[in-house]
Parts: structure tokens; C-alpha cells; sequence
């Protein structure tokens, strides 16, 4: 779909640059494809994926490479999670209908958890058991180099053993206490039950057993997994992917992108399918997706914020046009260590007239032709929640160029030529600050994420409004995974970090998992961590938010974060805007930015 760093799996990093080559995408304009005649009142449907994003990963343990919405959505149809959240409802929660799980029991002392499995059956008739789970959690603790939701020190790390109590029981202890409700969340979610007896084996022709009991065996186990999910020419007749516990299975998955997935008849679980058949339609471009809607031959589809005034040509083709809300952040990364303006960043003072020299509800309202909502801090503000504070929300910094310019020229800035220039270099209070040198120019540059309109002009009106200030901003684009390579965390002594601001927000820069933490993201040395912001106390409250039982702990890091202004906060679009078939039902979107097919249903 069409973030840069997203969520469930906490798909950040290099991560899933596949994710964000959506975003970029969503405005192209070459020679489309795809597309049926539209199926109104069948048992089909014909869903529109986002422009060129192609599925190609069926495997339910995701990989840098491979790890994206659509992906994880398809793999979640198949093989159902152990505790599956869901925002479609308004609320992000657990979807116990769509879970193995039915009950998740905490210690007393906070730091175990006893699962209860429901009573369920993978499709060849076989139980879902807790050994199905202990496969899952054998083959990742193995190779959780290899798995995009690992960070060092969370799961499966802080998970020290998982024992059976017998087939629909089992315990996992932490190595401390944990909030709950971080740990359901963002860990215990991660965790999808796999099929033992016919999985654990290392090759095609070998024989089932007990490989993954060992580290040796279940790295071969695990070789022999990837290896298979890496052939889509083979995922329509490899026997591996027929053995699964979700609503759908899949009919055909080509390699040009278009998957056809088939209701399970054997599903036993709580989200019964109503419609057989799903087409995954591809589109190369945007343009040739837009042209489809507008014909009426796909019952869902996508289009993008500048085709929102045009809404009534959708409409009078029988289509409903709704945005869809996603539960994520949209930034700017400083880079803290650049070795020339690393030290300005370093000032709040400076970060926080950069703030105020943005107007985040005029881009809103004009870029985003009202499909975008400001943001003022590290928790998503487009849906109400209790994780975000008031002082995140009444925004600290708003929008005012001559007190932006005003709070620069009172720490030892002058306005040369347009620019704000350090004339009185030092650490006092009205001074430029520590490492800033006399002369230093307030210019910054962003490396952007090209191939979307919107950006463009987004970045443009932020470099008027920053000139009003005498900041000078100027923009270099590359595509997506450029601007992921090429904007690491680094030290000031490499070369790599000559760069000093970074964008991959077209579609929104970050989504969460159902809790909002920031350990990824602004924890010192977080593996998000972009541009190395370090703050002891904010590392303080991070730690607070994922093992405190107070409900305030992540509305304290909220407060704190949207302050110390660890990016440039910027407005969060909405993640896509929706076109659906009037008729057709279920389709409440998911502000985790997951499909669900199996609520899908024509009315009659």
C-alpha cells in the first residue's frame, strides 16, 4: 500500500522500502493493467491494488524485503494470527473473531502471559495446537536476524521461555514486567501459529519432525521456508501453502501481481467469508487505475488527494469515495550528527523556529485538498485516542513566522540577505549555542521522496513559508529507496551523513502497531532512529510506556516528545482514499493499513 516505515510487523527500517515504492508510485503515469468487468452482486469481487505495488510474498514471517501491506494482509487471509488487531471499528482493538487466541491471561507479577487457543483445525483436518505455536516461536528466535520485526531486545529477546501446559495452553514468560497492553499489542500480536506437521521439515522431499527444536535445525527449517516463498511461480501448486487456518486460500498468485484468492471451506474460525472469490487486481499506474474506476470495471480502488474535487465522477458511476484514516505520523528526520548543521539542530531554539515557520493546517487544507490532518507530535492525531496528550494536540509551536524569526534573532542570528546568518557564536543563553560556528548560514537541505505531486508541493510551500523566517530550504528528490539508502543513521565522520533532512512521508512516514510507543523511532540508538536523536529523559518515558501499568506513562512521552521536536512534525495524509462499489459492504477501513476480505459482502 503506501507508507515508507509502517507497522504491524513493525515494518520500519531499509524496511520495506517495497512499502513506500507505493506512495511514490500512487502518482505516476505510465501504461496501466489490470482490470475486469466489475462483479455488483456476485459472489466476486474485484479489488484495485494500489498502483504499482505487486504482492510477492506469501511466507507469514516477514522480511526487510518483502515486508508490506498487501502482503501481510494476503498471508493474514491465509494464515490467521494469534491475536489479530483491527481499527476498522474506530477503535484499534482485538479482533478475536479473526484470532487462533481466545484468551491471553497475565501474571499477577506482570511478567508471564497463558494463551487459551480456540478450538481450531488447519484445512487438511489436523488441531491448531500449542506445538504449532512453538514452531513459530523456534524458527524466529532462530533467525530473528531475518525477521523484519525484530529489535534488539524485544521479542523475541525478552521472551525467556515459552512452555505447553497441553494442546490449547501455553505460557511465555518476560524477562520483567511489562505493560499488558504493549505487550498484546505490539509483541503478542507479532506471533502467527504455523502448521508443525507439515512445515517442519528442511527440504521438499524430506519428512516431518522435530527440526526446529534445535537452533541447527530450525535455521534449516527456516532456509528451506524462505526459500519456497521466494518461488511466486510456485505458490498456486506448492503443497506447503495449502496447509492453512484463515478465511481464504490461494486460487492463483502470478508473478505480473494479480491474485486470485478462494474461500476455505474447511475455516472454522470466527470470520467466515461471505464473497468465494477476491481478485487482487495490479495497476502500474495511478492514471490507469483512476480510468478504471471511472468505467466501472473494479469494485474498489484507490485514488489520490489531487482527484478528490472530482469526487462526483466517482459517485455518479454508482461509487462511494471515502479516505481512509490511518493510524501513523508523518516527519521530517533532522540529522543530528551532519557536521555542519548537526549542531544547529542540536538547539531546541532552532528546532523550534523551524516549527513555527510551518503551517500545518494551510498545507492541509491546500495540498492536501482536506485529506490530510496536522500533526504536533510522536502519536497519530487523526483518530481519538487515549495515548496522545493535550499539550501534543493544543500544539506547542503554532504557526508564526515573525516569532520564528524573532526567537532566532534573539539567540545571536542576523538576517543577511535574506538569511539568517550566526553573528554572536557561543554557548551563552543568547547565543547561537554549543558547536554552532560564527557565519554558519541557516540553510537547510531535504533529500525527498520523488514520483508524487503532492510532496512536490508540499516541500515548495514549505520553502516559501520558511523564507519568511530566513531559513533557506532547498530540495533534492530521488526515488523512495534512494532516500531510505541514502539517509542512514550514521556518525559524523562518515560520508554517508552529509545528509541533513530526509522525507519518505507521502503516504504517511510511520505506522504503528495498535500502541503507539517510540522505541523504534526516538529511543537512543532505536533502529527507526534516522537521524540519531538522543534524550535521556525521553528514553526514561519510552521505557516507561512499554512496562508501566499507568495509563499516563505514553501520554507523558507524548507531552515530551512533541516538545523537544525530535523531527520536523508535518501533516499525516490520509493513508489512502478509498472508491467503493455501492452495494458493497464491510469495507470500514482499517486504520492499521490491512484489508480484511473476509468481511467484505454485497448487500442485498
Amino acid at each position: 500500500m503506501s507508507t515508507a516505515r509502517t507497522g504491524r510487523s513493525r515494518r520500519p527500517w531499509a524496511l520495506v522500502a517495497g512499502v513506500a515504492v507505493a506512495a511514490s508510485a500512487l502518482l505516476a503515469g505510465c501504461a496501466g493493467s489490470g482490470g475486469s468487468s466489475a462483479s455488483s452482486g456476485s459472489d466476486t469481487i474485484d479489488y484495485a491494488l494500489p498502483a504499482n505495488f505487486t504482492p510477492n510474498w506469501i511466507l507469514p514471517i516477514g522480511t526487510a524485503a518483502h515486508l508490506n501491506t498487501n502482503n501481510g494482509s494476503i498471508a493474514s487471509s491465509l494464515w490467521e494470527p494469534l491475536i489479530a488487531y483491527d481499527g476498522s471499528t474506530g477503535k484499534i482493538a482485538w479482533n478475536k473473531a479473526g484470532s487462533i487466541a481466545t484468551a491471553a491471561d497475565f501474571a499477577s507479577d506482570g511478567k508471564s502471559v497463558t494463551i487459551t487457543l480456540g478450538d481450531r483445525h488447519w484445512s487438511d483436518g489436523k488441531a491448531i495446537t500449542s506445538r504449532d505455536v512453538e514452531f513459530w516461536f523456534n524458527v524466529i528466535k532462530a533467525n530473528k536476524a531475518d525477521w523484519a520485526s525484530y529489535n534488539e531486545g524485544k521479542a523475541p529477546d525478552n521472551w525467556t521461555s515459552l512452555k505447553t501446559i497441553d494442546d490449547r495452553h501455553f505460557t511465555i514468560t518476560f524477562d520483567k514486567a511489562y505493560n499488558e497492553q504493549w505487550m498484546l499489542a505490539n509483541e503478542l500480536s507479532l506471533i502467527t501459529p504455523l502448521p508443525q506437521h507439515a512445515w517442519d521439515k528442511t527440504s521438499a522431499n524430506g519428512s516431518v519432525g522435530d527440526a526446529d527444536r534445535t537452533t541447527a535445525g530450525a535455521k534449516q527449517v527456516w532456509k528451506f521456508l524462505n526459500a519456497a516463498a521466494k518461488d511466486i511461480s510456485g505458490y498456486d501448486s506448492n503443497k506447503l501453502w495449502t496447509t492453512i487456518s484463515g478465511p481464504y486460500a490461494i486460487d492463483s498468485f502470478s508473478t505480473s501481481g494479480k491474485v486470485v484468492l478462494t474461500a476455505n471451506k474447511k475455516y472454522d474460525g470466527g470470520e467466515k467469508p461471505s464473497i468465494t472469490t477476491v481478485d487482487l487486481l495490479p495497476f502500474t499506474t495511478s492514471d490507469a487505475e483512476t480510468n478504471a474506476l471511472r468505467s466501472g470495471s473494479v469494485d474498489y480502488g484507490y485514488i489520490s488527494p489531487s482527484d478528490i474535487d472530482q469526487k462526483a465522477s466517482f459517485t455518479s458511476k454508482g461509487y462511494s469515495v471515502e479516505p481512509w484514516t490511518g493510524w501513523a505520523i508523518t516527519y521530517m528526520p533532522y540529522n543530528f550528527h551532519n557536521p555542519t548543521m548537526g549542531p544547529v539542530y542540536q538547539q531546541l531554539y532552532a528546532r523550534q523556529a523551524v516549527q513555527m515557520s510551518i503551517n500545518q493546517p494551510q498545507l492541509s487544507k491546500v495540498v492536501f485538498n482536506g485529506t490530510a490532518t496536522p500533526g504536533y507530535g510522536p502519536v497519530p492525531q487523526a483518530q481519538k485516542s487515549d495515548f496522545v496528550s493535550s499539550t501534543q494536540t493544543d500544539n506547542p509551536y503554532p504557526y508564526s513566522s515573525s516569532k520564528a524569526k524573532a526567537l532566532l534573532t534573539s539567540h545571536g542570528w542576523t538576517e543577511q540577505n535574506g538569511t539568517m546568518v550566526c553573528t554572536d557564536a557561543g554557548s551563552g543563553s543568547s547565543q547561537c549555542g554549543a558547536g554552532v560556528a560564527k557565519g554558519t548560514k541557516f540553510q537547510m537541505q531535504v533529500l525527498s521522496q520523488s514520483g508524487s505531486t503532492v510532496t512536490d508541493n508540499m516541500m515548495s510551500a514549505i520553502q516559501s513559508s520558511l523564507a519568511k523566517t530566513g531559513i533557506g530550504f532547498s530540495i533534492k528528490t530521488a526515488p523512495v529507496n534512494t532516500v531510505l539508502s541514502q539517509t542512514p543513521q550514521c556518525t559524523a565522520d562518515q560520508d554517508i551523513c552529509k545528509w541533513q533532512l530526509s522525507f519518505f512521508g507521502t503516504a504517511g512516514s510511520w505506522y504503528f502497531n495498535a500502541y503507539p510507543t517510540g522505541d523504534s523511532l526516538f529511543q537512543t540508538a532505536g533502529s527507526a532512529n534516522f537521524g540519531n536523536y538522543s534524550n535521556k529523559q525521553v528514553d526514561q518515558l519510552i521505557s516507561a510506556s512499554t512496562t508501566s501499568t499507568d495509563s499516563s506513562a505514553v501520554q507523558d512521552y507524548s507531552a515530551t516528545v512533541a516538545k523537544d521536536l525530535p523531527v520536523i512534525w508535518l501533516p499525516s495524509p490520509d493513508y489512502q482514499i478509498s472508491v467503493v462499489k455501492k452495494g458493497l459492504t464491510g469495507f470500514d477501513q482499517d486504520s492499521l493499513a490491512n484489508f480484511h476480505p473476509a468481511q467484505w459482502k454485497w448487500s442485498k
